[in-house]
């Protein structure tokens, strides 16, 4: 199991949900993908993202203005 982590700080709706998305389909399915987001929508934008396409977050931190996500890629889609 990897972790790969993704500074999307500064970047604005819709541009965290849209690398996220893309960086999910890089990984393998166990591997973890850690977001760091500064955008207040992305507490909306990506848990929406990974109901979507099924994957689990499996936490959500924030610090500040940060908000940082554990996403576990599950099984191929």
């Amino acid at each position: 199991m990897t972790t790969i982590q993704l500074d999307l700080t500064g970047l604005k709706c819709p541009l965290p949900a849209l690398k996220t998305r893309r960086a999910l389909g890089r990984i393998e399915p166990g591997d973890r993908l850690e977001v760091h987001c500064t955008d207040p929508l992305a507490a909306i934008d990506i848990p929406n993202l990974i109901s979507e396409t099924g994957d689990r977050i499996e936490n959500i931190a924030r610090d500040g203005d940060r908000i940082t996500f554990l996403i576990e890629r599950r099984a191929n889609r």
